[in-house]
């Protein structure tokens, strides 16, 4: 099973959320991947798509491989197994952690064009393109969870084994239509997985493009 790209990931997992189309949901999309499959959700079950600024934090020699994560809102996540199997040093740790925070900060003043949708008392969605470890996905929980929502649901189109048995006791519902025994990299899910640019992702994220007009 081979999604042609983030949108067509998008729609195969909307087909899998349309029993949350009458709870009027927020869309949140993990920047910068998850956005377009987030967009692709939103246009099937609609609600109000925004994004959840989540950077993860990649073991100095193995990037891809999330020792952690970092958010909005002064969230922390670590993953101390991946950590203590590395052997990453704390002053390593911190010298990653420094430069994921600027660039936090450099995405939330790019793709934040205005205040965020609250999320109190709401049903949120939380999607990305997928999960290795699940460390940026657990630490966009916790941004949620910090906002009071009336539930948390995670929808992926492609997850590890393990990342899946992480996340499940986070979110009050997990969906995620293709969880192969062995998973390289999430890359290999998709035919066309090219790294987004800001732009795109605002393009995605203006009002007129998604059909979000306020609520």
């Amino acid at each position: 099973m081979i999604y042609p790209d983030r949108g067509a990931a998008g729609r195969a997992l909307g087909a899998s959320l349309r029993h949350l189309r009458a709870a009027d949901p927020v869309v949140l999309g993990l920047p910068r991947g998850g956005v377009p499959v987030a967009a692709a959700v939103r246009e099937s079950i609609g609600g109000q798509l925004d994004v959840l600024l989540v950077r993860k934090l990649g073991v100095p020699w193995q990037p891809e491989l999330a020792m952690g994560a970092i958010g909005e809102d002064g969230v922390r996540v670590l993953n101390h197994d991946v950590m203590r199997h590395s052997g990453v040093t704390p002053n390593q740790l911190s010298a990653v952690e420094d430069q994921e925070r600027a660039e936090l900060e450099r995405r939330r003043r790019v793709l934040r064009a205005r205040p965020p949708i609250p999320l109190r008392d709401r049903t949120v969605v939380i999607v990305d393109d997928g999960m290795a470890t699940g460390a940026t996905v657990a630490a966009g929980c916790e941004i949620a969870r910090l906002h009071r929502p009336h539930r948390v649901v995670v929808a992926v189109p492609v997850s590890s084994i393990e990342a899946l048995h992480r996340i499940r006791g986070l979110a009050d519902e997990l969906v995620c239509p293709w969880a192969p025994p062995s998973l390289g990299g999430v890359g290999a899910a998709y035919t066309d997985f090219h790294q987004l640019t800001d732009a795109e992702v605002v393009e995605l994220l203006r009002p007129t493009a998604s059909g979000d007009t306020g609520h």
